[in-house]
């Protein structure tokens, strides 16, 4: 899909840009697979705001998305590809040979008519989902599972891809978008291929109101703020942050910084990630 850019007929419009929206199935979305999606703003169970600069935006509607693809030697052909507004990538309807339909995340070249496949015995093609010990080194793969029928959790954003790069035992290494290499079961499922609308990252909001669509309010930075308000706060004038590393509002270091705690799991990373 390609990046629509307007002309700068006024100054909200000048510098931006949306999805073309080439290829999306002009079709609403499956009702059987589409629940209500309540806002919290930030809130948690108690009310109380426990993510900032969150709130308002465009009601939506959330689709369920099939990630755990535990429907295995059954073909399943795409019916529609279509725009989720609760994430970057679009998504595929797939209409599977005893009726049930189920949305799962559309790879990069899968077109309406397309066939895809679970199992052991699905091929080495994009859309179908294997257990990473069916899958050749060097393939390029999504949705990957960290547990065996938990669902896939890693790589599902637009765009991304993560790569086979070697096979030890029960274990596989692979090379994450972010360039951590990481032990990942080999009974897990990966699907392969490129998640769809790889463009994604190269459109701009171009106002502030677009941003308020989307559900992000305004952000206030801390060296405009008073000293009792931020760590960055203060001084007379313009001035520099002024300490030997920038601080959350709550005086936690902000960059640079790491923030990983998880030593149960540290052992299955091979090598940190350069981004």
């Amino acid at each position: 899909m390609a990046i629509k850019n307007y002309k700068p007929t006024s100054p909200g419009r000048r510098n931006m840009s949306v999805s073309s929206f080439d290829g999306l199935s002009k079709a609403k979305p499956e009702r059987s697979l589409v629940e209500p999606l309540n806002q919290r703003g930030g809130r948690n169970n108690k009310g109380r705001l426990t993510v900032r600069h969150r709130g308002g935006g465009h009601k939506r509607r959330y689709r369920i998305i099939d990630f755990r693809r535990d429907k295995f030697d059954v073909v399943g052909r795409v019916e529609t590809i279509e725009y989720d507004p609760n994430r970057s990538a679009r998504i595929a309807l797939i209409m599977y040979e005893d009726g049930e339909r189920r949305y799962i995340l559309a790879p990069a070249g899968v077109k309406v008519g397309d066939t895809v496949m679970s199992g052991p015995n699905a091929e080495v093609h994009p859309g179908n989902a294997l257990p990473i010990r069916s899958i050749p080194l060097g393939t390029m793969i999504h949705n990957i599972e960290l547990y065996p029928g938990r669902g896939g959790q890693l790589v599902r954003s637009a765009g991304n891809a993560a790569q086979l790069v070697a096979k030890e035992g029960a274990m596989a290494q692979v090379r994450l978008p972010s360039g951590e290499v990481r032990y990942i079961d080999m009974n897990s499922l990966a699907t392969i291929g490129q998640v769809s609308n790889s463009e994604h990252g190269q459109v701009t909001v171009g106002k502030a109101g677009r941003n308020r669509w989307m559900g992000k309010r305004p952000t206030v930075r801390g060296v405009a703020m008073d000293p009792a308000s931020h760590p960055h706060g203060g001084g007379e004038g313009r001035s520099p942050v002024g300490m030997a590393s920038p601080k959350t509002p709550w005086g936690q270091k902000a960059m640079g910084s790491k923030t990983r705690r998880n030593k149960r799991t540290s052992r299955f990373i091979v090598r940190r990630g350069g981004k």
